[in-house]
């Protein structure tokens, strides 16, 4: 059911744009960055810009989850600082999640000849409560090293990383991305995630967006498809995001 209200959407979205519009220029900037869902893109927040993420996450047992992050250059794109809140009904509880604050460097400027790459760490604080399926109760630490590639109408993200809970996990994980421009201003996505030796994600999805003078908002969806031991989870996913400037 699920599945069917995205494609449904997608087509309806597609449908939508004009049957005359121009075709993006392969060799053009790209008009929507920074706004996958699952893999993270190797983008920093421009200096004077603040983007505001919310997500949605609901599963078929009619669980859900929701986060809102908040990315803040400092004071330009080289250094950038975020927090991320989590929200979540797991169906026996309903509360907050642990907190996320993370740090990414702009370690190099994508170039015609390589990719845009801007590691991340992030420091986890035990704001949830385990007894409830909430959090872990402990101070963790999580590292991604983003790469982004732009291959005309193209671009493909990679990621590696980890994330350590003393006492609790260690799970490294990979993922990566390809994101179609259609239009100028929609993209067609395709992503996956493994967390190594705990589960495996591919998610197919889209992302629209318009810009209002130098303010962007985008929204999207997509279908993640969990296998975790034996079994196959299907979820529905929705995006939304807000960029505009905190000062002039």
């Amino acid at each position: 059911m699920h599945a069917r209200i995205v494609v449904i959407a997608l087509a309806a979205l597609v449908a939508a744009a004009p049957a005359r519009a121009q075709r993006p220029d392969p060799s053009r900037e790209w008009e929507i960055l920074d706004n996958s869902f699952l893999v993270e893109e190797s983008f920093n927040q421009e200096r004077g810009v603040v983007q505001n993420i919310f997500t949605w996450a609901l599963d078929r047992d009619r669980s859900w989850a929701a986060s809102f992050t908040q990315e803040w250059p400092m004071p330009g794109v080289t250094h950038q600082l975020s927090y991320t809140l989590a929200v979540a009904d797991t169906g026996a509880a309903t509360g907050f999640g642990d907190l996320l604050v993370n740090y990414r460097y702009q370690l190099r400027a994508e170039t015609p000849d390589g990719p845009a790459i801007s590691p991340r760490v992030s420091v986890i604080l035990p704001t949830g409560r385990a007894d409830r399926g909430l959090g872990d109760d402990v101070v963790g630490i999580q590292v991604n090293l983003p790469a982004s590639k732009q291959f005309g109408d193209f671009y493909v993200h990679a990621n590696a990383g980890f994330t350590w809970l003393p006492d609790v996990q260690r799970t490294p994980h990979v993922a990566g991305s390809g994101i179609w421009r259609v239009a100028p201003m929609l993209n067609l996505m395709l992503e996956a995630f493994v967390a190594v030796d705990e589960f495996a994600t591919i998610s197919p999805g889209f992302r629209r967006g318009w810009n209002f003078g130098d303010h962007q908002l985008v929204v999207g969806a997509a279908v993640p498809l969990t296998r975790r031991g034996g079994d196959v989870d299907a979820a529905l996913l929705t995006y939304f995001s807000y960029e505009l400037p905190f000062k002039r």
